[in-house]
Order: structure tokens, then sequence, then C-alpha cells
């Protein structure tokens, strides 16, 4: 039996205890986990919907969730715009990334970034894929991402940039096969953020609220550090120090933008 943390509708953090089922076998379907609380497949089409709102998300890009009832499987939509997922597009993962109920559809071909992740952070229970456009010239460039704003005082962590061809040479740039999950993953670490050189970038939380927050203090932070560098002169950044004392105050309000981005976005629905 494994104990993971998710975040429930409420945003109340609920301990669950998930038991992880056998590996699939060679060449299988792993077996379901069963069907998610569609309390969670909400907040988990809010979050596709609400990054697309949020300009963090366009036509690529996306977010799963770790299974509640089983923490070797994750949720993700099949292969389609963020916006326009729905409860039935949520198919279910084992950690291989191999589909429990794939029926014809489409899959994202770098869900590998998740289930990768997901092995290596036994912490985390949501990630989210973005092209954030902001923050893309700091995973090329040598100038840092640096937390510049106290809403994005996670940054203080660190944010180690993914470089694929230290990887895997030469290639496309798209992580889409298992190997190249592991490496993304060690070069996340123990981190809430990590850039993707040339290409975009993660964001990993506790549960769903937490790394959609990330996904989108990351894309402001970068906004107003590329606006304060524009400026010329040298930058205050947030103090590690600061970072730390700050962070608890995004846990103890994060019920607040959460209730309102979903609202919005399931309103548009």
């Amino acid at each position: 039996m494994a104990t993971f943390l998710h975040r429930a509708p409420s945003i109340l953090l609920n301990t669950v205890r998930a038991s992880m089922a056998p590996d699939s076998p060679a060449g299988g379907t792993p077996a379901s986990a069963g069907p998610a609380d569609p309390d969670l497949i909400e907040d988990l089409v809010a979050a596709n919907r609400i990054l697309a709102d949020q300009g963090v998300l366009d036509g690529y890009g996306h977010v799963s969730v770790r299974h509640p009832g089983n923490s070797g499987r994750y949720l993700l939509s099949r292969s389609l715009a963020p916006e326009l997922v729905t409860a039935g597009d949520i198919m279910e993962f084992d950690l291989d990334s191999n589909p429990a109920d794939q029926r014809g559809r489409t899959m994202y071909l770098e869900r590998f970034i998740h289930g990768e992740i997901y092995k290596a952070r036994p912490d985390v229970n949501a990630v989210v894929h973005s092209h954030s456009p902001a923050v893309v010239p700091f995973g090329v460039s040598s100038v840092a991402l640096k937390p510049i704003y106290h809403m994005s005082a996670f940054l203080h962590r660190g944010v180690p940039v993914f470089e694929i061809r230290e990887a895997a040479g030469m290639t496309d740039l798209l992580v889409r096969d298992p190997q190249l999950g592991r490496a993304l993953a060690r070069s996340l670490g123990d981190k809430p953020v990590a850039l993707m050189r040339g290409h975009g970038n993660v964001t990993v939380g506790s549960g769903i609220p937490f790394a959609v927050y990330y996904a989108i203090y990351t894309e402001v932070n970068a906004r107003l550090q590329l606006q304060a560098i524009s400026l010329g002169g040298s930058v205050n950044f947030i103090a590690p120090e600061e970072g730390k004392l700050y962070e608890p105050n995004i846990a103890g309000t994060i019920a607040r933008p959460w209730e309102l981005w979903k609202k919005k976005a399931l309103r548009r629905a």
C-alpha cells in the first residue's frame, strides 16, 4: 500500500490510501484502478480550461492527475486541445504510460512526461506540461528564471533547465519515450518547475490546484522579469529566505484563486 496526497474539489488536502496494482504484462493492457471521483475529473477538466483561459496552454499542452485509487495510475485527456477537454475525454494510464482504456482514442505523444515524473516523485499528484510563451526565452538564455514577484516565490527553490541534447543528442525536442521522460524527471529533481530548452516547461504539485498555480505564476513571473530586464540596470530579485517565508501563504490561500479560476473556466464550457 502507498500513501499519497491529492486535492479534492473543496481544496482540503486529503490523505488517500492507494494500493499499487501489479504491473501490466509486456505488451498487455494494464488493469484499471476503477472509476475516479467525478469531482476529481471535474477538477482535471477545469485545469485544462483554466490554463487555456490564462494563456498558459493553447492548442497544445496537457494536465494530468494521479489516480486516487491507485498511485501507479494517472488520468490524462486523450489528445485534444486543452480548452476542448470534457470528462468523457479522460483516459487512465499506468506509469509506463500504457492506456487502460484506449478504445481507439489518440493519445498525447508526450504522455511519458507524466508517467516518468510520477515514478520519480511520490510527492507529486498533478503535472502540467505547457509551451508557456514568456518562459521559453529563459530556457535558451544564460539568464536564469528567478522570482521577481511574491506570488511566484516558489521559484526560490531553483528552476532547472532540461537540455534534451544531453539525454539523446539531436532530436525533435519532444519527450516521446520513457527514456526522455526519465531524463526530464531527473532534471526536475525535487523542484516544482523545470524548463525544457526550446520547448516549454513542466510544473508539478501535490494536487491539481498547486500544479495549475505554479504554471500560471511561472508564466507571470517570466513576463515581469523580462519587463524588469528591459528597463536596464540591476534587478532586485526575491531572496531565497524571503521565498521560504512567503511560500506558506500560497498554501494557505490557494482555494481563493482556484475557486475563481474554476468557476470562470467551467462557465465558459
